[in-house]
């Protein structure tokens, strides 16, 4: 694809994924900052704060005189605060990185308070694990794992109000009702604002969050509704929200160079011609604590501004040690797991049934070999920290994923106790599982105890590239059988990827465990072979599922059309297997075959299946389990002489159980769709001698506006399952959907991806 249709412009990471349902480290808390509202137990203050753990468990905390001019706002607990105009403050605990969190959350907990929604101002919250739990959004789980605490915030409150109207007017609460911020009596005729009841309220015993009634879907005022962000008016008039925006009094600016070639170290660098250079106030050398999501060596440069601090960066000459740096090739990766492919090992991660044994007596066999590459997050806004060391305190102000993970890392490079940290959220520009570490708040923090004044690090675009950690790429060998039914009866796949310690996967590297449950055969076996890697990996919007998909799902069609059955008919059929071993032993796996089976069907019916298309036009259908969501997606198109593709429609189904936003969650399918769609067609990262390859986006080809599809209609199966999240569903199984159409078009099978490497472009 030419690169003018495009825009120019560890295991570490395994365990913080995984923790993300945990409670804080302990120990960890905070000194709050200008948005406090509330401090923990013990203090004196005017009423109660409710906070709410993930798992339901409640404790009490007291609210610190509230920060408004006339102090008559009311907390009425960790997420709310009413005024006495009747105006609803609800505070959203989340990172907002573009997914729409900040609206839903508020969504959430205005429809359990019967809140006026007209009257609800979003605020973001400062970060306190020990109020909120877990303050994170990473892997589609801030609404999955906050959902119930929201309700009950929003219920909780609601109660208290309650209770405060029926003991004034001394009648049961079970006859009060509520809606849009009024408590009414109907018997009676009275009726009261929140506003009005909010400082009696507040001083109401906190409700027991098991002795909540929580609403039923039917009962849903708000909930499904189409919002605006609660935040675009500001984001399209270019007000400050995100960390780059961050503007402090004497703050000075700083750049962080580290090695090109991931694990080497400082000798020694042009020091006195860095610091002589115009608007320069320092440069230093920093050892670092030798950990990729910490600090790595490198070199600080402080100065009175951006562009000063970014033209001495590019006259920065480092003697690098490169004794233990990277030597790693992507080059050498891909001939060697093709060598590798065909060398099944000897001890397989699952073997079920007899594999063997359904080979000998297949009706057909099946063999692909399949391969993606590394990718780059490459967020539009790229890494900064804002950091102030002042009073034996590191107040930080910081576009993050994770939050609270930072704080305890934070603390250790820093050499401080975590509670003299102090973390402000800002808006994220962009995540994508990158802003999962908090590598660049760890440099700051560094740099920060060195500098007397507020610093704010900022990395050029050049940074992002070459000291991301990359999505890793994959080979995979598959052997399928057909049994003379036409029914899927074997699965063999050789998973040719990586580990950084000889002992595991590296992160992100892993056999995803979404096509452990969704790959339904009855005889089934599995084996890896890693090689070693250097270059830092992690988590990549659907991780795992982003690229695996692709190679499973298009095998899939391979073998449906092995089988001479109707592709659609052989999904349902495989999908639906009795295989006891594959049923999920983890009850938080929501992963149901009656759900994949509707997502299915309904996209089949939505795409038109089995309609005559004009030659060269064809029709790909995949589906995936993701992220606890189950989604069908299509790709309509045609494809000219000179492999230029000419989307014509995109479907996307998916089951996420009840819609917040709809029209945030139709946003997040289409954006997540056109970012697999042009990941698919053209992103590669290559590494040759260590070094990253691609530098800015002229290099790393993001689809450009023009060339994005026309045509994406999503569609949602809602029900009684509680939600899941939105942010990344919807992009594993578009690949392998485009790669199905681009065959049913032209016959020539896609087994590789980027398509620009095999001579496809977008058409206009």
């Amino acid at each position: 694809m030419a690169d003018t249709q495009f825009a120019q412009s560890d295991a570490y990471l395994s365990a913080l994924i995984r923790e993300v349902r945990s409670v804080p480290p302990a120990g960890v808390s905070l000194t709050m900052g200008r948005r406090t509202f509330f401090k923990l137990a013990g203090a004196s203050a005017a009423g109660l704060v409710l906070g709410f753990r993930l798992g339901g468990t409640a404790f009490a905390a007291e609210t610190a005189n509230v920060d408004e001019p006339d102090g008559k706002d009311q907390a009425m607990n960790a997420f709310i605060r009413i005024a006495p105009d009747n105006t609803i403050t609800i505070y959203s605990k989340c990172p907002e990185i573009g997914q729409g969190i900040k609206t839903s959350f508020g969504v959430i907990i205005a429809d359990e308070l019967d809140a006026d929604w007209n009257h609800v101002v979003m605020e973001q919250a400062d970060i306190n694990p020990k109020v909120y739990g877990s303050q994170g959004a990473g892997g589609s789980t801030s609404i999955p794992h906050a959902w119930d605490q929201l309700r009950q915030a929003g219920a909780g409150a609601k109660a208290m109000l309650v209770a405060v109207a029926a003991g004034q007017w001394a009648v049961d609460s079970s006859q009060i009702t509520a809606r849009d911020s009024v408590l009414t009596h109907a018997a009676s005729g009275r009726s009261a604002t929140y506003g009005s009841l909010a400082v009696a309220a507040a001083k109401m015993p906190v409700p027991d969050p098991k002795s909540l009634k929580l609403k039923s879907r039917a009962d849903y005022r708000l909930i499904g509704k189409r919002y605006r962000g609660v935040d675009d008016p500001k984001v399209v008039s270019g007000q400050p929200l995100f960390g780059i925006d961050v503007q402090l009094p004497g703050m000075v600016y700083a750049t962080y160079t580290k090695c090109p070639a991931a694990g080497g170290k400082v000798r020694s660098f042009n020091a006195n011609e860095i610091k002589a250079l115009h608007g320069v106030l320092d440069a230093f050398a920093v050892d670092g604590t030798g950990m990729m999501v910490e600090v790595m060596p490198g070199v600080a440069i402080i100065a009175r501004d951006t562009w000063s601090a970014f033209q001495a960066k590019d006259k920065l000459q480092v003697d690098w040690d490169l004794s233990e740096a990277s030597r790693d090739s992507t080059s050498q990766f891909s001939a060697e797991a093709r060598k590798q492919a065909a060398n099944f090992p000897q001890k397989p991660d699952d073997n079920i049934g007899d594999v063997d044994k359904s080979f000998a007596n297949a009706a057909k066999t099946v063999e692909a070999y399949y391969e993606y590459p590394f990718a780059a997050h490459v967020p539009l806004e790229p890494m900064n920290t804002t950091a102030h060391w002042h009073d034996g305190v590191m107040e930080m102000w910081v576009p993050t994923q994770q939050p609270d993970r930072g704080l305890p890392i934070v603390a250790k490079v820093a050499g401080i106790a975590p509670e003299k940290v102090v973390m402000h959220q800002t808006r994220v520009g962009g995540g994508f599982g990158r802003r999962l570490v908090n590598d660049y708040a760890c440099e700051a923090a560094a740099i920060a105890k060195r500098v007397k004044d507020p610093v704010k690090l900022q990395w050029t675009r050049e940074d992002d590239f070459a000291h991301d950690f990359y999505r890793p790429a994959g080979y995979h060998q598959f052997k399928g059988a057909i049994d003379k039914g036409g029914r899927l009866d074997a699965w063999q796949e050789h998973f040719i990827t990586f580990t950084a310690d000889g002992k595991k996967e590296a992160s992100g590297a892993n056999l995803t465990d979404n096509l452990r449950y969704s790959i339904k055969a009855p005889n089934l076996r599995r084996a890896k072979t890693m090689f070693p890697l250097r270059i830092p990996t992690g988590a990549w919007r659907a991780p795992g599922d982003n690229a695996q998909v692709f190679a499973a799902q298009s095998f899939m069609h391979e073998l449906s059309l092995a089988s001479g059955r109707d592709h659609v008919e052989f999904l349902l059929d495989a999908v639906n297997r009795d295989v006891p071993e594959l049923v999920p032993k983890d009850r938080t796996v929501n992963f149901s075959p009656s759900r994949a089976t509707g997502v299915i069907k309904m996209c089949a019916d939505k795409a038109g299946w089995g309609k005559t298309l004009p030659k060269g036009s064809g029709l790909g259908l995949a589906w995936c389990y993701s992220h606890a969501g189950h989604v069908a997606q299509a790709v309509e198109l045609s494809v000219d002489a000179n492999k230029r593709i000419k989307i014509a429609r995109i479907l996307v189904v998916l089951d996420v159980g009840p819609i917040i936003d709809m029209a945030g969650s139709q946003a997040q399918a289409q954006g997540a769709s056109t970012d697999a769609l042009s990941t698919a067609m053209g992103l590669k990262i290559n590494i040759e001698n260590g070094l990253i390859q691609e530098q800015n986006y002229n290099a790393y080809p993001i689809l450009r506006m023009p060339f994005a599809p026309m045509t994406i209609d999503p569609y949602f199966i809602q029900s009684d399952n509680p939600p899941t999240g939105m942010g990344e569903p919807a992009f594993p199984a578009l690949a392998p959907a485009l790669g199905n159409a681009i065959f049913a078009a032209t016959g020539e099978r896609v087994r590789q991806l980027p398509l620009r490497d095999l001579g496809y472009s977008l058409a206009v």
